[in-house]
């Protein structure tokens, strides 16, 4: 039997997909009244980031800045909805690594930067029963993770 090391902590938090980010920080903040916990732009995967406290879970509405990128390809062929499901582990190099040793098929050979100061890499939805999954390693120090 195989070591399930290393395992994959909780929940960080689950990635929904908006056309208009203005149109959901009013839903999720002044509708929802949830906190608006930080907001980004990660360029290298052509998004911009508005997260919440989803009380002990985030949510964080993921607008495409580019329609040929990941979100607006998303967007384009399914629309508006539940994009990923994150989970924090403590060494998203060695998880990914023993992932793929599984057989699972990813979308990263190697870890990459993410929103928050974090390094993440993903998991193919044929891989995990059509779920995009997300892994995130959250920064040493500072971040929003």
């Amino acid at each position: 039997m195989t070591n399930p090391l290393p395992q994959l902590g909780p929940v960080d938090h689950i990635g929904i997909a908006v056309a208009d980010l203005e149109a959901g920080k009013r839903l999720y903040g002044e509708v929802f009244g949830l906190a608006l916990v930080f907001e980004e732009e990660v360029a290298s995967e052509r998004v911009r980031v508005a997260a919440f406290d989803g009380g002990g879970i985030r949510l964080e509405l993921l607008a495409s800045t580019d329609p040929d990128g990941p979100i607006g390809r998303f967007l384009a062929k399914r629309g508006e909805g539940i994009h990923h499901v994150c989970y924090r582990v403590e060494d998203v190099a060695a998880t990914l690594a023993h992932l793929k040793a599984q057989g699972l098929r990813t979308l990263d050979e190697v870890p990459r930067p993410g929103a928050g100061g974090c390094q993440v890499a993903f998991i193919h939805p044929k891989s995990a029963g059509g779920v995009l999954v997300e892994i995130s390693q959250p920064p040493a120090e500072g971040g929003h993770a």
